[in-house]
């Protein structure tokens, strides 16, 4: 629900007054992070004004603008930047309406309409990791120096460790347990880490993408300022393997072969088919399992506890994908054990 102008917000008001006629603004709810939104009503046309931390220092360095200018010029719809204040922490972005692709799945008729649609998403994802990757398109991106490496990976997997077994749920974990823990998941990074990279949006699930109005809907991403390389699974699972979104088993299998086909026909190469399902599912258990990781810290950090009623969708995720592969068995009983018992 959509909150008028409050106490505390003057700084908006007079900035905006200075660059557009305005009839009125309304502040936003806001996504995981500590950015603020404001709908900016200048009569012929609405503005999205994002608040942050003012970023002087940064300046047009900024993630989200660097990151946005990339993806604009390599032809991903993502919002146009308008207007520009790093001392104030404001950025202008045009308004692309209050429909995210988890709200307008809840129209869905049909598993075809459903899947359609989702086709049309994996088309654009398939775009960006084709053409705003550094193989096709080089550019000075500090994007393209970070990595989900094995370090990487397993920092989020110990980030969950922390936050939700020790500060959510207050288990003591055994050090014998802890080491089945370190060991499985160490092993499933390993294997991820040495896949083929792309440009990752690094969280490309149904609330980041926009469906905007109108007669020519457009698909635009939203919320890609940590993009950084990996494997071409890590975007794909976050779509398939959605905590707010629950896909039929057999839908995201007529999905991941929807991907692999239009992946091998925009550029003529072939996937191991076998290899790069086997290499999804270890995505998925790591990608979800960091997911929890964030929803418990934003009760433990900013006393947030919003996202807590994902966490049982995305712990069956975790719980299904390990089921299917018995060397990873002790890893799932020492996982649930200290989520049920």
């Amino acid at each position: 629900m959509m909150e008028q102008l409050v106490l505390g917000d003057e700084e908006v008001t007079k900035w905006v007054k200075k660059t557009k006629t305005i009839r009125s603004i309304t502040r936003l709810p806001g996504d995981a992070s500590t950015r603020r939104y404001y709908r900016i009503d200048a009569g012929k046309k609405t503005y999205i004004l994002m608040r942050m931390e003012p970023f002087a220092e940064q300046g047009n360095e900024l993630p989200f603008l660097v990151v946005q200018k990339h993806l604009a010029a390599c032809g991903v719809d993502v919002p146009a930047v308008l207007d520009v204040d790093a001392a104030k922490g404001f950025v202008l972005l045009e308004d692309l309406g209050d429909v995210t692709l988890l709200r307008h799945l809840q129209e869905v008729s049909s598993a075809n309409v459903e899947r359609h649609f989702y086709e049309r998403v994996i088309d654009s994802l398939i775009h960006l990791q084709i053409h705003a990757s550094p193989k096709k398109k080089k550019a000075n991106l500090e994007a393209f120096k970070l990595r989900f490496d094995h370090e990487k990976l397993m920092w989020e997997i110990n980030f969950t460790i922390e936050h939700f077994y020790k500060l959510y749920l207050k288990r003591q974990v055994k050090d014998s347990d802890l080491k089945v823990m370190q060991k499985g998941f160490s092993e499933i990074c390993a294997y991820l880490a040495d896949q083929p990279t792309v440009l990752t949006h690094r969280d490309f699930h149904s609330r980041n993408i926009m469906v905007t109005p109108g007669e020519t809907e457009r698909l635009v991403m939203i919320d890609f300022q940590d993009a950084r390389m990996g494997p071409a699974q890590y975007d794909l699972v976050s779509l398939l393997k959605d905590s707010y979104y629950q896909l039929e088993e057999s839908q995201i299998q007529r999905l991941l072969s929807y991907y692999i086909v239009r992946w091998e026909a925009l550029t003529g190469e072939r996937l191991d088919q076998a290899q790069f399902l086997y290499a999804f599912d270890l995505m998925s258990v790591q990608r979800n399992f960091k997911a929890i990781g964030s929803f418990a810290s934003f009760l433990n950090r900013r006393g947030n506890a919003t996202y807590l009623k994902y966490i049982g969708n995305t712990f069956e995720n975790v719980r299904r994908t390990l089921l299917k592969y018995p060397k990873y068995s002790a890893l799932r009983e020492v996982l649930f054990h200290y989520y049920y018992f």
